[in-house]
């Protein structure tokens, strides 16, 4: 099928406007000067520099056990909210549904707000723990969204063969359910993760004093203009992000 001139060139403009910023930050990370629109010299002093701060490295810490321990909640929420959505259906759990739709479509600054008001009234201290629960609240719609797609063309004729043959619940459920919607499991978890390390307006709200992830940290370097250091860890997220999708790749290559 031929491709006509003028939708090459829309998607042409449209690769060129998402990717020449990234090429520009990349080179810029290599760049001795401070300032972006002067290139000095080729070098790795920003990248020497990221690797002296130490706060960057505990905002990064910090984000981490905050996304793994939000994304290990969100997802055995979020899969038990799944099945019993689609397999019970009343009037309850329409409510229950919309419950789950509500972050999902709400903005990021007045759940900020209603989070940090929630917080105050049950007289909770704002720290990391607060953001932990701020990032489980929105995550678990994810992963809800994303299992509850996979139900959509599930065949519970397996279950129901199961249970003929003398399977418990627990036995159904661990043998066949979970094996079968692990692909929507992970990618509900890979989302979770990547929403949590992702966030600033409510990690804004909820953190408090001294509770720094890996967004406010960087905020709080552009405010104060390093910018050359936020170019370097911002290439090197990109380089391990890369790695992390080739890999997984090639692994569901080997497994095909």
């Amino acid at each position: 099928m031929k491709v006509g001139k003028i939708p090459f060139c829309v998607t042409l403009l449209v690769i060129a406007f998402l990717y020449i910023p990234i090429v520009i930050l990349i080179i810029n990370s290599f760049n001795e000067s401070q300032f972006s629109g002067n290139f000095t010299a080729f070098s790795l002093k920003w990248y020497k520099k990221l690797i002296s701060e130490k706060a960057m490295w505990e905002a990064l810490t910090n984000s981490l056990i905050i996304g793994f321990f939000a994304t290990l909640i969100s997802v055995v929420l979020g899969t038990l909210a799944a099945l019993a959505i689609y397999n019970y259906k009343s009037n309850l759990q329409k409510i229950h549904l919309s419950f789950i739709y509500t972050p999902l479509i709400v903005p990021d600054i007045l759940m900020g707000i209603g989070l940090l008001l929630f917080f105050i009234l049950l007289n909770i201290k704002l720290g990391l723990f607060t953001v932990f629960l701020a990032h489980t609240t929105f995550c678990v719609s994810y992963v809800t969204m994303v299992i509850l797609a996979k139900l959509q063309n599930f065949d519970y004729s397996l279950i129901e063969a199961a249970r003929d043959l003398g399977a418990s619940h627990f036995q159904v459920f661990r043998k066949i359910l979970v094996p079968l919607l692990s692909p929507a499991i992970a990618a509900g978890a890979l989302l979770s993760f990547t929403l949590s390390i992702d966030d600033f307006v409510i990690t804004f709200f909820v953190a408090g004093k001294g509770a720094v992830t890996l967004p406010i940290y960087i905020y709080s370097l552009v405010k104060f203009g390093s910018t050359p250091i936020i170019n370097a860890l911002s290439f090197i997220m990109l380089t391990l992000t890369f790695i992390v999708i080739f890999t997984s790749e090639r692994l569901l290559n080997k497994k095909t």
